[in-house]
């Protein structure tokens, strides 16, 4: 069994111990007024998968956390409850995204159909990330750039950084775990860990949901609520999104110390009245139009639920808004 297919297998374990395995259980439960305690069960037990791993990264005395997923899996989100626990453990937590690392736009390489191509490794500048990696885990200060993504240049005058004895460094990136990416870091400095949005409820007892629908939902929500895209819009880049993820993503996921499923058994429900709307403002003559549709139906299965419930440090919070964590 893959480390995957152990994290999907445990996860339906606990669906089949609290009695919901279906999109009709939750929806009974809902009905019957439990909504609220699914949502705190839930995301007590996400905390604790989370603590779990600060537990880890402690035990084995880790510098360096490498923290990878595919899009919309909540990465983000997963950082900084991390870097929480961490803190509980006596631990400082500094973090870097590796988007600050990405070439200028002109040097950036562009895909079979001539468009950027964002999901290559050779899209981040590998050596100077070293560069700066190994000066950090030998106490040195360096300066973390920051990247403008308005004119696609990196800048000058990020964060000045200097590792501390107890400091841990967590880099959050979709390439964390790919082995070129950190060839001169020695394998007993690191923590990896490899997060994913992987949906273990499903529809009835003959149909499952695709982990790619759950985040292709929540990428929709959020294109449209922090960067003005329609729905339209994200469905149409998706396929080269998850063709960016078949080649640099899911080829390393195994290669992780640990794996977090972030899809929450409850999401769903909330996100259909996110997303439901702007489904409907797909032209029917759009070429986008069929799948819009289809995930219409999708979250159509779920009775809603409302978000007053969500506390403001749930993942779901990167997606809809109202988090306590600033991004």
């Amino acid at each position: 069994m893959t480390k995957l297919e152990a994290v999907m297998a445990e996860n339906r374990r606990w669906q089949e111990i609290v009695g919901l395995r279906t999109a009709a259980d939750l929806n009974k439960a809902v009905r019957l007024g439990h909504a609220t305690d699914i949502i705190n069960v839930t995301e007590a037990l996400q905390e604790r998968r989370i603590a779990s791993v600060a537990d880890e990264i402690l035990d084995y005395g880790s510098r360096l956390v490498l923290l990878a997923g595919p899009s919309s899996s909540g990465k983000t989100t997963t950082c900084k409850r991390l870097a929480v626990q961490l803190r509980a453990c006596g631990l400082r937590p500094r973090m870097i995204s590796m988007d600050n690392y990405f070439v200028n736009r002109d040097q950036t390489p562009r895909d079979a159909n001539g468009e950027y191509d964002f999901e290559c490794l050779e899209a981040v500048d590998v050596p100077f990330f070293n560069e700066q990696l190994a000066a950090l885990l030998d106490g040195r200060e360096v300066e973390v750039p920051r990247f403008d993504f308005q004119t696609g240049t990196r800048q000058a005058g990020g964060e000045r950084m200097q590792l501390g004895e107890n400091d841990v460094l967590i880099i959050e990136g979709i390439h964390a775990l790919n082995p070129d990416l950190t060839p001169a870091i020695p394998d007993t400095l690191k923590y990896r860990l490899y997060v994913s949005a992987l949906t273990t409820i499903q529809l009835d007892e003959e149909r499952r949901i695709s982990t790619s629908d759950n985040r292709l939902i929540r990428r929709i929500i959020r294109d449209y609520k922090f960067r003005g895209y329609s729905a339209s819009e994200t469905i149409h880049r998706w396929p080269s999104v998850r063709a960016g993820e078949e080649k640099w993503i899911f080829p390393f996921q195994e290669n992780a110390d640990r794996m977090i499923n972030s899809a929450l058994l409850y999401e769903l429900a909330v996100l259909r009245g996110y997303v439901m709307p702007l489904l409907e403002e797909v032209p029917t003559d759009s070429p986008d139009y069929d799948e819009a549709l289809r995930l219409r139906g999708l979250v159509g299965f779920f009775e809603p639920i409302s978000t007053k419930q969500i506390p403001p440090v749930s993942l779901l919070r990167e997606f809809l808004g109202g988090s306590s964590f600033k991004y």
